[in-house]
């Protein structure tokens, strides 16, 4: 049985989408905070991202600084986003990254990056907390929350970052002195808040260093001013998050959420004000759990057409006289002989089946 077609709506008898109540003891909260909160990226970035032009509140183009409450309508891309008035729990994933992975997500090279193997999330996106180089290993931190990463990176709150760290040579006193006091970099002054020496074998020896600023290779760049080149470096802590020694290289552990509520209670964050979502077996099963990730495949890229060739017919193109629809060959194959109309076998040309008579004895 054929399927009917759907009837098509009238667009006059469409009802307008009804009007959402707006509360008028409701406090406008910033824009690019909750954007920030509903997990599109930091505060930063929302901000560059309402320059841009592609969030719009209730139809018109936002700007820098705009506030909104519960009833607005805010779009971006023209899709409507959640924005979390309250505060919701965050998820904080931890990766021991590996040397020879990168921590970005547009990578002109092609490079492996840390977010291939990151689990997918609904209606959220991961944000890396700080980096770490190519040929970094160590804590590598993500989490949901745009509020969280910020009070981790931004440089006024000034987190301690903690690296283990392997050079060919070893430190003097005076050298280990002047690192803490300070050295003048080519970005300006740095300095490491301790550094303790961790022992070595041979040419190379290990330290401990402490310091409150992530920028582009501070660490290495602090030990070359001293002609003492870094042959490994490894973060094993960001503020209070530690790396765990059960978390192998290459391996990654989520966060319970009663440790998720202590890192925002350390960064002074709203708490959830609505009881947690009831977790099921297999979330209960797996929390704490350390995991290998597994990257995920990318789609085959498309060989390019040749050029000069034609374009694919559309859909319901007719051929032509020689059964091509875009003035191509579509087959190699020799044409078919036409078949000869064949008469169609009738009740007459069977012949009557034999009434078979009983035998006569003689």
């Amino acid at each position: 049985m054929a399927r009917p077609f759907k009837q098509q709506r009238n667009p006059g008898n469409i009802k307008p989408a009804a009007s959402v109540s707006v509360d008028p003891d409701a406090v406008p909260q910033r824009l690019h905070k909750l954007l920030a909160l509903a997990g599109l990226g930091s505060r930063r970035e929302m901000e560059e991202l309402i320059l841009s032009g592609r969030i719009t509140i209730n139809g018109k183009v936002a700007e820098v600084g705009a506030a909104v409450v519960p009833g607005d309508v805010v779009r971006f891309d023209s899709r409507p986003v959640h924005l979390p008035f309250e505060a919701e729990l965050a998820q904080v994933l931890i990766y021991h990254k590996p040397e020879g992975e990168i921590v970005s997500q547009d990578d002109p090279e092609k490079r492996a990056t840390v977010f291939d193997k990151l689990p997918r999330v609904r209606g959220a996106k991961w944000i890396a907390i700080g980096r770490l180089d190519i040929n970094t290993s160590g804590l590598l931190i993500f989490t949901t929350s745009g509020e969280l990463a910020n009070r981790f990176m931004h440089p006024r709150y000034e987190v301690e970052r903690e690296y283990a760290v392997r050079i060919f040579g070893e430190l003097t006193e005076g050298e280990m002195l002047q690192l803490t006091q300070g050295i003048e970099l080519e970005d300006g002054p740095a300095s490491f808040d301790s550094i303790r020496p961790q022992g070595g074998e041979g040419a190379n020896h290990w330290y401990q260093v402490v310091l409150r600023e992530g920028r582009n290779r501070e660490v290495r760049r602090l030990f070359d001013a001293f002609q003492k080149p870094v042959s490994r470096l490894m973060r094993v802590r960001f503020g209070p998050v530690n790396l765990p020694p059960r978390l192998k290289r290459g391996q990654m552990l989520n966060l319970d959420p009663k440790e998720v509520l202590g890192l925002l209670e350390w960064a002074g964050l709203p708490l959830p004000t609505a009881p947690l979502r009831q977790r099921t077996a297999r979330e209960k099963e797996k929390a704490g759990q350390v995991f290998t990730p597994k990257a995920r495949r990318a789609a085959p890229e498309r060989e390019p057409r040749p050029e000069g060739s034609a374009a694919r017919p559309a859909y319901g193109a007719r051929p032509d006289a020689a059964g091509r629809a875009d003035g191509r060959k579509t087959s190699t194959s020799p044409a078919r002989k036409p078949t000869q109309s064949r008469r169609i076998r009738q009740d007459a040309d069977i012949p009557a089946p034999r009434s078979r008579r009983p035998a006569t004895k003689r």
